[in-house]
């Protein structure tokens, strides 16, 4: 078919390479536009970006899409469809029409659990144990289109954002490879969200990474993971902020939510409001990231210190 396709950061890159690989006709790709980075201020391509220009494909990045000529411009184009996969900015009702089969999105839930901004970070949030993406068709809702199809896969015990992200990406372009092959046979049976079953995901704030030691060691756990690698949950130690990527869950004791209350020369465990948590990794303030028996080895920690919120 021939393609517009929308997308921004990295978990659109696989999906702009299969479409290619598979035979598309990518007319032209849109990406959000480069952004200024570092102390010297130099330009970064988006990761789209960087994919098209290896691809050889026409580049497109408008400041907005609310300007009728950008629409016009797409038009010219000549797409049968518009892929939208993680673009960055909810897009107009005229370009919603600008192609005959409209747009196509891949999302990184199955849907309508976890419409919005952070789909993977919910998912880890929450505990779930099964997740996968939907191909829907874009109205001007908040991922509220008709879905074409799902996929999906278990979430991992020692899942992270991370981890979970390379593994959603590379099952969206399987799927989105899939309905393209067939698209009007997936348009037929494609079928209503029901808004009752709807849940919405901002997007993530670094509030929601202080770690709150009076929570229950598996939520506490939880929250490493979804927040693995962006931002990075975070405590204090001695006034000192200390981020923990890895932890495992451990006996607690009757002692302060936060405090020590052991160390072994691999973890130190920290009581919470239920059960304790036995750190594996640690990144504290200003340095890199490093196993607990790193930490142990460079700073001394005591039982009966306490990691506070401040």
């Amino acid at each position: 078919m021939r393609i517009l396709f929308m997308g921004t950061p990295d978990f659109s890159v696989p999906s702009l390479a299969a479409l290619a690989e598979a035979g598309h006709e990518i007319a032209g790709v849109v990406t959000q536009p480069d952004k200024q980075r570092g102390r010297g201020k130099s330009f970064s391509f988006s990761p789209v970006k960087t994919k098209a220009v290896e691809l050889g494909l026409p580049v497109f990045q408008p400041l907005t899409l609310r300007d009728e000529a950008v629409i016009d411009s797409f038009r010219r184009l000549r797409p049968e469809v518009i892929v939208v996969i993680a673009y960055g900015k909810i897009l107009p009702p005229a370009l919603l029409t600008a192609a005959p089969h409209g747009c196509l999105n891949v999302h990184a839930s199955l849907l309508p659990k976890y419409r919005g901004a952070a789909p993977i970070q919910y998912t880890l949030l929450a505990g779930d144990t099964v997740t996968g993406v939907s191909v829907m068709r874009l109205d001007e809702g908040m991922d509220t289109g008709d879905i074409l199809t799902q996929a999906m896969i278990p979430v991992a015990p020692a899942e992270t954002a991370a981890t979970l992200f390379e593994k959603l990406a590379v099952l969206g372009k399987e799927t989105l490879c899939t309905v393209l092959r067939d698209l009007a046979a997936y348009e037929r049976k494609a079928s209503p969200q029901n808004p009752e079953l709807a849940t919405y995901t901002a997007k993530i704030d670094k509030s929601l990474a202080l770690i709150d030691w009076t929570d229950e060691a598996a939520v506490i756990e939880r929250r490493l993971r979804a927040l693995d690698p962006q931002p990075g949950a975070y405590t204090f130690m001695d006034g000192k902020r200390l981020k923990i990527w890895a932890a495992d869950i451990a006996g607690g004791s009757d002692a302060a939510p936060g405090t020590v209350i052991g160390i072994t020369k691999n973890t130190f465990i920290v009581q919470t409001g239920k059960d304790a948590l036995a750190v594996k990794e640690v990144q504290p303030e200003s340095r890199k990231r490093m196993t607990a028996a790193q930490f142990l080895r460079s700073r001394h920690v005591d039982t009966g210190m306490v990691l506070t919120n401040s």
